[in-house]
């Protein structure tokens, strides 16, 4: 790949200058253009000053990008904090989220959305309670209503709330049994359906809501407009109950013959599955039920698996795969017939030293790229894997850590471009290995991504990741970068690049205060 196109590409691969000093080299900043994206970047850069975050936060104003990077910095101080807050107001939601402000900080007359997210986080004051619950908006009396430990009578106001949005978030979130009782009667489908979801509910109304009690039609002068709420039926509500883990598992198997098959397959995802039950539904005439089934951790019967090892229906056999007490030999053969993917399957995540080196001996390569998407591996089965003839076994394996840089080349030497990205993925990987990766031909431009945001990448390898069109965000934003490169890259054409650059530590500082100066005067 040609370097030459990158920025700062004529300059020596050596340690970065002082970060207060600029370079000779440098363009002077003032003509640097000037849009929201360097600012941004500036608020989030680590190595930005504090005065110039003071300035920063001085000519803050409501709807300004930077807001928020300032609001999320890491070192961003107290008397910082609250100097934003007064200056912008709607800062207080990402700073309470950030833990910088508590509750002798916020008015919640004033900043209700402020008030709100400490009230989210248990750090508000539960009298606040009263005064947001009379709020005209909606979506903030429904985002109170999501909030735990809420007083009995708000939580009676919200049960009444004219906007059915607000009471079915309630019925999500309610820990009372009081209000939970009172929701089971609600007229409304859509607060009788969320009251099903919520564990907190007491079994008892579980049970009324699974016998299909309450009204189906909607009550008079409904706002039809709200998402149709209405088209929810007691099938949905039933479901939500099966679902639920919290419904008395007697109740539940009632449902086992039940013609809809959505109860059905809810039925055979409980954790609580009676395994007479398990077998009943391994005959199920649809897919979707069985296929369930095979995967619940719950179904841990020798025999129905390999019934349903043998289900015609490859989904059935894939979710069987997932299922973490599948016996491992039951599983090698799942391989050969059902396409799995490169994933970390539950059962070999969990096997033994001996199971593993058994599947790393396995003549199914697909078992042994199984087996290697773990990285936990001992050294000896990771280094075999590493030598496997299989390319996918190799992609697969590449970026577990520990692999020396020589078994790392000798994957690339043999399988090149196959498995040039994950041999480039991987944590130990050298700064010498990832800038001959760049170099590779013809390149692999997932490989550039991944150098971009490596640790361990070097100048030269970040000026050949600039060169292209993947990675050039990570590659600017990286604080190896050579800072006269970064310096250029504040006026590149595209904003993400701009921005990574000005949030860049390797930034000089002398260049950071000459932008702050010239876009903040």
């Amino acid at each position: 790949m040609n370097a030459g196109a990158a920025p700062g590409h004529n300059a020596p691969v050596n340690p970065a200058p002082d970060h207060d000093s600029t370079p000779d080299s440098t363009p002077d900043p003032a003509h640097v253009h000037a849009d929201a994206a360097v600012l941004s970047g500036l608020a989030a850069n680590p190595a930005l000053p504090s005065e110039l975050v003071d300035r920063l936060i001085e000519v803050a104003v409501a709807d300004v990008d930077f807001v928020d990077d300032l609001a999320e910095r890491a070192d961003l101080s107290r008397e910082q904090a609250l100097a934003l807050f007064a200056r912008v107001p709607d800062s207080g939601v990402r700073l309470a989220g950030a833990g910088r402000l508590i509750a002798a900080d916020v008015d919640p007359v004033a900043e209700p959305d402020t008030a709100l997210a400490l009230l989210d986080e248990g750090r508000g004051q539960p009298e606040w309670a009263r005064v947001l619950v009379a709020d005209p908006c909606f979506l903030r009396r429904e985002r109170l209503a999501a909030c735990k430990g809420l007083p009995l009578d708000v939580a009676e106001t919200l049960a009444a709330d004219p906007d059915v949005r607000v009471v079915d978030e309630l019925a999500l979130c309610t820990t009372s049994p009081e209000i939970a009782a009172r929701l089971a009667a609600h007229p409304h489908a859509q607060v009788r359906r969320a009251l099903a979801w919520n564990e907190a509910v007491p079994p008892a109304v579980l049970l009324a809501l699974l016998a299909g009690e309450g009204h189906d039609d909607p009550p008079p002068d409904t706002d039809t407009s709200v998402d149709d709420p209405y088209e929810i039926t007691v099938l949905h509500i039933q479901h939500a109950a099966l679902r639920n883990p919290s419904t008395p598992t007697e109740a539940a198997v009632a449902f086992a013959d039940h013609p809809s098959p959505m109860l059905r397959q809810a039925l055979a995802q409980r954790p609580d599955l009676p395994p007479e039950l398990g077998r009943r539904l391994a005959a199920d005439p649809v897919p979707c039920v069985r296929a369930d089934l095979a995967e619940n951790p719950a179904t841990t019967d020798d025999a129905l698996m390999l019934v349903l090892a043998e289900d015609e229906d490859p989904d059935v056999r894939r979710h069987l795969a997932h299922n973490p007490n599948v016996p491992l030999d039951l599983l090698t053969r799942l391989v050969a017939t059902t396409k799995i993917g490169a994933v970390l399957l539950p059962r070999i995540a969990t096997a033994t030293p001996a199971e593993s080196e058994e599947l790393a001996r396995s003549r199914d390569s697909t078992v042994r790229m199984l087996l290697a998407v773990r990285r936990d591996l001992p050294a000896g089965i990771r280094d075999a894997l590493a030598t496997d003839p299989d390319a996918k076994v190799l992609k697969t394996i590449a970026p577990h850590p520990g692999l020396s840089e020589a078994r790392l080349r000798a994957m690339v030497d043999r399988h090149g471009v196959r498995v040039l990205a994950k041999v480039a993925s991987n944590p130990g990987a050298s700064g010498a290995l990832l800038e001959d990766l760049t170099r590779h031909r013809p390149p692999v431009h997932k490989a550039f991504r991944e150098i971009a945001r490596h640790p361990h990448a070097t100048p030269q390898a970040l000026l050949a990741c600039l060169a292209v069109t993947d990675g050039r965000s990570a590659a600017a934003g990286h604080p190896a970068l050579l800072p006269e490169a970064v310096v250029e890259l504040l006026a590149d054409e595209d904003h993400q690049v701009a921005r990574a650059a000005a949030s860049n530590p390797a930034l000089p500082r002398t260049v950071m205060r000459q932008l702050i100066r010239r876009l903040m005067p």
